[in-house]
């Protein structure tokens, strides 16, 4: 009998966090499929009859929080957190992970839009029933996503790749790991925290699941050019110290250069070749202006997160909660 169609021993209880910003109109859907998907994991036999749905408003400014608790009343299986401000998805989500963790055997993260293929959350859970303790999803295609975004993705992951050889290529946010391995999540305290670093970081046998990125139901994704530049800002300065590694470079390229251009100086002196004017000397005064004040940002932003990390502000507050699921 085939390992991957052997029914499992005894079903597992799932929670499924989704992180929500401004999705009014969206959660219907997306709560519909969630369910369904719980249910027939269940007839599988991979998951209990209780596995829930955990939203995280995160500080939304629509009728996000509103949808949550109608839907909540409508179903035991739907569980709702309202954060008491935006503080951001990977908080969102860690919010959901660390509330939940000692309800459920298994959390699986997945984005309220989604584009993430649910149908591989049951591989996801039948892999725990091998013994996996995290199982990443990882994007094979992403057509569906405008050109400029699949290039800084392709580029960004490269880049985190070279860097840091845990990073999973294709691999964002839509995983699931056992409570145990959330418990371990729990002791990385930083501030500055990048979960698709972060789980690779902590071991454990895993395990990949590989799909195609869906059209957005309904709705604009919340992801701008702009945070997604600043979320693989965090991710490069989260878990590498290249950057600072590049200023040193940077700076010993620019004393060679330096040296190459004072020998020029000098032999044009000697030679009576020397060139008249200020045009030579006015570009070599901004490049080396230029190139300092990016080393001086760099290594900016590097003092700025020990500063955050220093304050130790929580990463979130829950200002409220629906009643419990069952179970």
């Amino acid at each position: 009998m085939n390992t991957a169609s052997r029914p499992p021993a005894s079903p597992l209880k799932v929670c499924i966090v989704v992180p929500c910003y401004n999705e009014e109109g969206v959660l219907d859907h997306t709560t519909t499929v969630l369910l369904g998907e719980l249910n027939a994991m269940a007839g599988a036999g991979l998951c209990t009859a209780d596995s829930f749905l955990c939203l995280v408003d995160d500080g939304s400014r629509d009728r996000t929080w509103a949808d949550i608790e109608r839907l909540a009343q409508g179903e035991a299986r739907i569980l709702g957190l309202k954060l008491s401000a935006n503080f951001g998805h990977q908080n969102a989500l860690i919010a959901g992970l660390f509330s939940q963790r000692g309800r459920a055997d298994v959390l699986v993260t997945i984005d309220a839009d989604l584009q993430d293929d649910v149908n591989v959350i049951s591989e996801m859970v039948r892999l725990h029933h091998q013994g996996k303790r995290i199982v990443y999803g990882v994007r094979e295609d992403r057509n569906v996503d405008p050109l400029g975004k699949r290039i800084a993705a392709r580029v960004f992951y490269a880049m985190m790749k070279r860097m840091n050889d845990r990073a999973i290529k294709g691999h964002a946010d839509f995983r699931s790991a056992d409570a145990g391995v959330i418990a371990d999540l729990e002791r990385f305290n930083e501030a500055n925290i990048y979960l698709r670093g972060v789980f690779p970081l902590i071991g454990y046998e895993s395990a990949l699941v590989r799909y195609v990125r869906k059209d957005r139901h309904a709705g604009e994704s919340k992801y701008s050019y702009r945070k997604l530049m600043s979320l693989a800002w965090q991710g490069i300065t989260s878990f590498t110290t290249t950057p600072l590694k590049l200023v040193l470079y940077l700076g010993a390229l620019m004393f060679v250069i330096s040296g190459c251009i004072g020998l020029w100086i000098v032999w044009g002196l000697a030679t009576g070749t020397a060139v008249q004017g200020w045009a030579s000397t006015v570009m070599v005064i901004m490049l080396f202006s230029s190139m300092n004040m990016v080393s001086l940002g760099i290594i900016g932003e590097y003092i700025g997160k020990i500063y955050k990390e220093v304050k130790q502000r929580p990463r979130y507050i829950i200002d409220r909660t629906t009643q419990q699921p069952h179970g």
